[in-house]
């Protein structure tokens, strides 16, 4: 590794800071409180002892790719991140509070792209086209999918995969999980940056267009597997070149 790039990664992390604060840490635990996932069927039956073996391998792959795209990118993300600072008031990271794994809340990262305190007046709600709270910088960080990357070192401490079922906010899946039957199933994997619902079908802007991404996450968790993740990493790349899918 260079000493140059080192010093870079070493400034994304500070600049991440990665540890939750402590109201969220409140707020996350009271949501697990709250939601109380059940496990599905499968999860309580346990997982096949051949997809075992592949999860333990996705998460290798997970945390060697993790580790060597935030060294590489960490150039690409001093600069996201002072362009954020520079162009509108705010804090350079958003936090949000998201389920994975067992309906385990976490704090996920995001390079912010929204106006400060976008939501206080709706409270949750989900994402549109040309929503007006989005800033300029945002519009482009979205399209182009820069404002995931902080998500990278949710994947280093094992809160997400690089590739799984979107992570739903705890707001959302309380009423979901009672409208979609089988919503519940997505939290039998770790939540991805990428995934088959995203590079499939986009964002998900109503009940409707939500029951197919959930039609979607469940066949990935059906058929998990190395040859299905290839695949979905490969139409990520072409998701990020176009800029299709983006709100």
């Amino acid at each position: 590794m260079l000493a140059g790039e080192g010093n870079s990664a070493r400034q994304v992390e500070r600049a991440v800071d990665t540890r939750p604060k402590r109201a969220e840490e409140g707020r996350a635990v009271n949501a697990a409180r709250v939601i109380a996932f059940p496990l599905s069927s499968h999860e309580a039956k346990g997982v096949p002892s051949a997809n075992r073996g592949y999860r333990a391998f996705k998460r290798s792959v997970d945390i060697l790719s993790a580790s060597i795209l935030l060294i590489a990118l960490a150039p690409l993300m001093l600069i996201v991140a002072a362009l954020t600072k520079a162009t509108s008031p705010g804090p350079v990271i958003f936090r949000q509070s998201r389920l994975t794994l067992g309906g385990k809340v976490f704090t996920m990262f995001k390079f912010r792209t929204m106006a400060m305190d976008a939501e206080d007046g709706s409270g949750a709600v989900w994402a549109a086209s040309k929503d007006p709270r989005v800033t300029t910088l945002g519009r482009i960080l979205r399209k182009t999918r820069l404002d995931e990357l902080p998500q990278l070192f949710n994947v280093l401490r094992g809160e997400m995969s690089l590739i799984g079922p979107r992570p739903e906010r705890p707001e959302f899946a309380v009423h979901l999980s009672e409208e979609l039957p089988g919503f519940n199933r997505r939290l039998e994997v770790r939540g991805g940056i990428t995934g088959l619902a995203q590079v499939s079908s986009g964002y998900a802007a109503c009940l409707d267009s939500y029951r197919r991404k959930v039609d979607l996450d469940l066949h990935y968790v059906d058929n998990l597997s190395a040859m299905m993740d290839l695949k979905i990493a490969v139409k990520t790349v072409l998701v990020i070149l176009t800029g299709s899918g983006a709100r």
